[in-house]
């Protein structure tokens, strides 16, 4: 294409689809200002019927911008494309990259930011964490959050934080589903018939996670429902028997390891 665009999503996967989404809605970013590199035929027509004013096309085009949404072993080629189409700002999402081979990978005169989203991103609802790499300054930063901030909130932390960050927050989702599956699981034990337990342990996870956002204090609202002697007392009784503190300070422990070994 001869035009350059604002900004180009290499990958057009389900996490950097939801990104483009949610940047159009934003109306931070204009559609037409948008392209997707995607380079598998099959997916480039299932987003050219989703984003009909986006650009997509097969390789990285003309561009001042780049989001790199590929899987990790990709990111180093990935990132000069997009260098050598005239990106000067690179945004990886990608897991474990770190911000060395980043700007390795992009050269002099690149701003770079490494992110480390959730999957909550693809419903609009995620957590990121942002970081800069030595060409990136406040600009660069604030661009990076727009773009995040358009499928739920960014933080923004030292490199060093990220592999925590990635334990509670990145690996965080299949925590909570592995609960629910839990939930469900006893429900059925206790005679409750399979839908119908999946959908309360749905709702109640929705429900539960709206009055934390509201209020904002897990520990009060926990003694809020729990009444001395009380149904909830005897059940977080049974957690505090198994030591579920010390289970998910473990859990997030190992996942942070994993997260150091991985980068």
């Amino acid at each position: 294409m001869s035009t350059s665009v604002d900004v180009v999503m290499v990958g057009g996967g389900n996490m950097g689809a939801a990104l483009v989404e949610g940047m159009i809605a934003s109306g931070r970013f204009a559609p037409s200002g948008i392209a997707i590199a995607e380079r598998l035929d099959r997916r480039r027509e299932e987003l050219s019927s989703r984003f009909a004013e986006v650009v997509i096309v097969e390789e990285v085009p003309a561009c001042a911008a780049a989001v790199i949404a590929v899987k990790p072993d990709g990111v180093p080629e990935a990132v000069r494309s997009a260098v050598a189409a005239g990106a000067r700002r690179i945004l990886s999402i990608a897991a474990g990259v770190t911000l060395a081979t980043l700007d390795g990978a992009a050269g002099g005169g690149v701003a770079v930011v490494r992110a480390m989203p959730n999957t909550p991103a693809l419903v609009g609802r995620g957590a990121a964490a942002i970081t800069g790499g030595a060409g990136a300054g406040a600009d660069d930063l604030a661009w990076a959050e727009r773009i995040l901030s358009a499928v739920g909130t960014v933080e923004r932390l030292d490199e060093v934080d990220l592999d925590a960050f990635t334990g509670v927050a990145g690996s965080g989702p299949a925590y909570v589903f592995l609960f629910a599956e839990a939930l469900v699981d006893a429900a059925i034990a206790e005679g409750i018939e399979s839908s119908v337990a999946h959908r309360v342990v749905a709702q109640l996870l929705v429900g539960s996670a709206a009055l934390l956002e509201r209020e904002g204090d897990p520990a009060r609202l926990r003694r809020d429902v729990t009444s001395p002697g009380g149904t909830t007392a005897s059940g977080l009784g049974r957690f505090e028997h198994h030591d579920l503190r010390g289970i998910v300070a473990d859990a997030v422990a190992a996942a942070t390891r994993r997260s150091r070994e991985l980068g």
